[in-house]
């Protein structure tokens, strides 16, 4: 949950990669595998690709934020 991801790849051949979305997603709501590393972990936050395409979770949403910043995204946050 915590791993490194290579964000190169994530958009697509030719895609741009000028925005980042983050929405607060029900760890409910996330495959079985996903929802054991979540230990007591209600909501999880993802960061999807301008065509909604996850491409990262993380445990909260400042995290969100700096990890799209890190990797050249403005954060887009929608609820």
């Amino acid at each position: 949950m915590d791993s490194k991801f290579d964000f190169s790849n994530a958009f697509g051949a030719g895609a741009a990669r000028g925005f980042a979305v983050i929405r607060a997603v029900p760890v409910a709501d996330l495959p079985e595998e996903v929802q054991s590393e979540a230990e007591g972990i209600d909501t999880l936050y993802e960061v999807c690709n301008a065509k909604g395409a996850r491409i990262a979770l993380v445990r909260d949403r400042r995290m969100a934020f700096v990890l799209a910043r890190q990797n050249d995204f403005a954060p887009v946050s929608v609820h």
